[in-house]
């Protein structure tokens, strides 16, 4: 009688997590709204080469745009169902907090005021940075301090024009600020002299660099005066959206942690490796737990690759701007990538 009870609870048992598992969780308010328009909104950079710019046919391309394309391959299966908005310093958090973009990708530091003041919502650091200078060449200088009493243009509404303030203050130097709405205008009075210097982030710089007719007349000086975690960023209020966007970076960053590729992805859905099982969908259910497929991570992993290979297509060191990993490897090869399980 007794084996006969514990036969039915047990077989009870394993029907109930089978059941519960198949009912997925409802759409939040911006998942059901991104779902009804048919496109994800995607606040993308007005022109910063291999982080975001629109190529020859007017398509966005760059390490934040295939960020924004992996989200909307985990909502839709489908990568092309994006529309990108440009956006300045400027408007990029009134085009956030009106709702005009579902979700902002374009070189967009972290900072508390942002996020407590502004009512948005970073996601995982998709690039570390920091503050930078190019200089001509002709002028002989070789760091930054060496600007006292010149003038430095910055572009509006960015972290940049409080960095230089900070960092003019704190090395008791004074250096005249040439403001600009337009980072393109800052750039153009850089190239004709109007100042010294411009200052951005440093891999912006390198990326900046890289398109001037003779690279070699400038020189990125080696100091560098803040930290600037780059993210992309949604409007706070909706917890499901913001599960739906960090964990899609996370995503990308374990699938080069556990060897996933654009082009291996398939197979690898006939792992052993229980991580790359549940990583791909294969088993667990954590797609249902955001409203989406089970296949949402990997429908992200083979709309753009892993971290490491956006990181390479677009501004790894066989491209123009030639960057190196550095503090954006892996956590297991010496950077700072780091992403919590999928368990």
């Amino acid at each position: 009688m007794m084996t006969t009870i514990r036969r039915g609870l047990a077989a009870v048992l394993l029907l109930l997590p089978v059941a519960a598992a198949a009912q997925t969780v409802p759409p939040g308010p911006t998942l059901t709204a991104i779902r009804a328009k048919g496109v994800l909104d995607c606040g993308a950079n007005t022109g910063v080469a291999g982080f975001g710019a629109p190529d020859s046919r007017g398509i966005h391309q760059g390490l934040d745009p295939d960020i924004c394309r992996a989200i909307t391959a985990a909502i839709f299966g489908d990568p092309g169902r994006i529309r990108f908005t440009a956006l300045t310093s400027q408007t990029r958090i009134p085009a956030l907090q009106s709702g005009q973009v579902d979700v902002v990708a374009r070189t967009f530091t972290w900072t508390m005021s942002r996020e407590v003041s502004a009512g948005l919502q970073f996601g995982p650091t998709v690039f570390y940075d920091g503050q930078g200078f190019i200089v001509h060449r002709s002028a002989n200088i070789q760091r930054a301090t060496q600007l006292n009493g010149g003038t430095v243009c910055v572009s509006a509404g960015s972290t940049n024009e409080l960095n230089l303030a900070d960092w003019a203050r704190i090395n008791n130097i004074t250096v005249q600020p040439l403001v600009f709405d337009q980072n393109e205008d800052a750039r153009r009075a850089y190239e004709s002299n109007r100042c010294d210097s411009y200052s951005l982030d440093a891999s912006q710089l390198a990326a900046y660099r890289s398109s001037l007719h003779n690279p070699q007349d400038h020189v990125i000086l080696p100091d560098v005066i803040s930290k600037e975690p780059l993210t992309i960023a949604i409007r706070k209020g909706d917890q499901q959206w913001y599960d739906i966007m960090r964990w899609t970076v996370y995503a990308l960053i374990l699938a080069e942690e556990l060897g996933v590729t654009q082009a291996n992805a398939e197979e690898m859905l006939n792992s052993g490796n229980p991580d790359v099982r549940r990583l791909l969908g294969v088993s667990g259910d954590f797609g249902p737990s955001l409203s989406l497929d089970r296949r949402w991570a990997y429908n992200a992993i083979r709309a753009v690759g892993n971290y490491g290979e956006i990181f390479e297509r677009h501004i790894g060191r066989n491209t123009p701007i030639g960057l190196e990993r550095g503090l954006n490897n892996l956590w297991n090869r010496g950077g700072l990538l780091y992403a919590p399980p999928i368990r």
